[in-house]
C-alpha cells in the first residue's frame, strides 16, 4: 500500500532543506517521524472511509428489493439516491470551517455517529420521498468527511508523504465495495423476516459499525503531532517544523486565506474536474448491481461481480498513482485516467457480450479510481490555512454534485430510452470532458523539483 515518491523525497530536496532551515540528519528524524504517524493514522482512517464509502453506496443494493416493495421507479431512485449529495454540497464547507476550529477527532466523531444512525434509519423509509429525504439527511451527516481527512493530513504529513497517504487513503473504495458487494449481495440472498425485508436487514446492519467507529474515534486519534502521546518530543518538534516551513511557502505563493482561495480560477477548475470524475464513479457505482444483476445472475453472484471492477482498480489506482508521483508529466496520468474511464464505459454501453462488458466496466472503474488516487495531489500542493479548509471542501463540495447529477442523469435517460446503452454514454461523454479540462491544470510540484 506504501507509494514511494521521486520527485520530493529527502535526498532530492536540497533546495527545500535550505528553506525550512533543517539539517540532513533532522530531515531524515522528520521522515521517521512521519513513517511512524503513517502507520499509526492510516490504518484506522482508512476502516473508517471503507464503512463511510459502503454506507453511501449500499443502497445500490437495496435498492434490488427496496425499489419494487416500495414502488420507486429507476427515475426516482436515480434522484433519490443522489440527494445524498445535495446534502453534502449543502454543508461541506461549514463541516470543515467547524472541524478547523473544534479540530478533527471530535468532529470526525460526530459525523461517523450521526450519518450511522441516519444510514440505520433509512431502513425505515416508505416512498420515494422518504427515501429522498433519508439521503439528503445522510447527505448532510457526512458533509465533511472526506475534505476533513484531507485537511487533517495537511496537519500531520509533509508533502513527501501526501500523495502516498492519498493514494492509501483512497484504496478504501475499491475495498469497501470488494468487501461490501459480496455481503450485501449475501444479505440481500436471506429470506425476510416476517416484519423485516432483506434491504433493511443490510441497511440496518451496515449502519451500526459507523456508530462504533466515531465513538473509538475520541480515544484514538489526535488533531496534531504535539497532542500525540506515542511521539517524543523531539519526534513532535522536527515534525512540527517541517510541516509549519512548508505551509508557509505555500501561503506565500497561493495565499492562505479562504478569501484567496476562492478568488483563484484553479480552485474552480480542480472542482469542475472532480465534478465530472464524480459523475462517472457515484453514477456509475450506484446502478452497476441493476446493470449486471440484467446479466440475469442472482442476487450472491451480482454482489462478486459488483466487487469485481473494484478489485482490478484497487490494483491499478495503487500503480498508477505511484507512476504518476514519480513522473515530471503527472498532469498527462491525470487526464489519462479519465480519458481511459471514459473510453471504456463507452465500450461498456455498446457491447452486449456479458464478458467484455465486465472487462469494459472492470477498466472503467480503474481509469476513474485512478484519476482519484493521482488528482487529490493537486489541490494539497496548492492550500493552506483557511484556504485548505475551504478549498478542499469547495473541491469536494462542488465536485459531489457529480454524485447526484451522475445518478439522477442515468435514471433519467434510462427512463426515457428502457434501457442503459444512452445513459452510460452520456456519463462517458462527461468523463472526457473532464479529461480534456485536466490539460489546463499546472503541476504545483514542477516548480519545486
Amino acid at each position: 500500500m506504501a507509494l514511494h515518491t521521486t520527485t520530493d523525497s529527502v535526498s532530492g530536496e536540497p533546495q527545500r532543506l535550505r528553506q525550512q532551515g533543517m539539517s540532513p540528519l533532522e530531515m531524515e528524524r522528520s521522515e521517521h517521524a512521519a513513517a511512524k504517524a503513517f502507520r499509526r493514522i492510516l490504518p484506522f482512517i482508512f476502516i473508517c472511509y471503507v464503512v463511510s464509502y459502503l454506507d453511501r453506496t449500499n443502497v445500490s443494493f437495496a435498492a434490488l428489493g427496496m425499489n419494487a416493495d416500495l414502488g420507486i421507479t429507476a427515475e426516482q431512485f436515480g434522484f433519490g439516491a443522489g440527494m445524498f449529495f445535495i446534502g453534502y454540497f449543502l454543508f461541506e464547507i461549514p463541516s470543515n470551517l467547524v472541524m478547523q476550529k473544534v479540530g478533527a477527532r471530535v468532529w470526525i466523531a460526530r459525523i461517523m455517529v450521526s450519518w450511522g444512525l441516519i444510514s440505520m434509519a433509512t431502513a425505515f423509509v416508505t416512498g420515494p420521498v422518504s427515501f429522498a429525504i433519508a439521503r439528503f439527511c445522510l447527505g448532510m451527516a457526512e458533509a465533511g468527511f472526506t475534505p476533513g481527512i484531507y485537511l487533517f493530513f495537511t496537519w500531520w504529513f509533509p508533502g513527501s508523504w501526501r500523495a502516498k497517504i492519498t493514494a492509501a487513503f483512497l484504496v478504501g473504495i475499491p475495498v469497501a465495495n470488494i468487501i461490501g458487494s459480496p455481503v450485501s449481495g449475501a444479505l440481500m440472498q436471506l429470506t425476510s423476516h416476517e416484519t423485516l425485508r432483506n434491504w433493511q436487514w443490510l441497511l440496518m446492519l451496515e449502519g451500526l459499525p459507523a456508530v462504533l467507529l466515531g465513538i473509538l474515534c475520541l480515544f484514538y486519534l489526535d488533531d496534531r503531532p504535539e497532542k500525540a502521546k506515542w511521539l517524543n518530543s523531539e519526534e513532535k518538534n522536527l515534525l512540527q517544523r517541517r510541516l509549519d516551513a512548508e505551509q508557509q511557502q505555500i501561503a506565500a505563493k497561493h495565499g492562505s486565506s479562504m478569501r484567496a482561495a476562492l478568488y483563484n480560477p484553479l480552485l474552480w477548475l480542480l472542482a469542475f474536474i472532480n465534478f465530472c470524475g464524480i459523475v462517472g464513479s457515484i453514477g456509475v457505482g450506484l446502478w452497476m448491481p441493476q446493470i449486471i444483476k440484467q446479466l440475469g445472475v442472482s442476487h450472491t453472484l451480482t454482489g462478486f461481480l459488483t466487487a469485481l471492477p473494484y478489485l482490478c482498480g484497487a490494483l491499478i489506482m495503487l500503480v498508477w498513482a505511484r507512476q504518476a508521483n514519480a513522473s515530471t508529466q503527472r498532469i498527462r496520468w491525470i487526464g489519462g485516467a479519465l480519458l481511459m474511464a471514459a473510453v471504456a464505459l463507452a465500450c461498456s454501453a455498446l457491447v452486449s457480450v456479458p464478458v467484455v462488458k465486465m472487462l469494459a466496466l472492470c477498466l472503467t472503474v480503474s481509469g476513474i479510481l485512478a484519476f482519484q488516487a493521482s488528482f487529490w495531489a493537486l489541490p494539497t500542493g496548492i492550500f493552506t490555512g483557511n484556504a485548505a479548509a475551504g478549498g478542499l471542501a469547495t473541491i469536494v463540495s462542488v465536485g459531489n454534485l457529480g454524485g447526484f447529477f451522475g445518478p439522477s442523469l442515468i435514471g433519467y435517460v434510462r427512463q426515457m430510452t428502457g434501457g442503459f446503452m444512452w445513459a452510460l454514454l452520456a456519463v462517458s461523454l462527461v468523463l472526457l470532458i473532464g479529461a480534456v479540462a485536466v490539460t489546463a491544470v499546472r503541476d504545483p510540484y514542477r516548480n519545486e523539483q
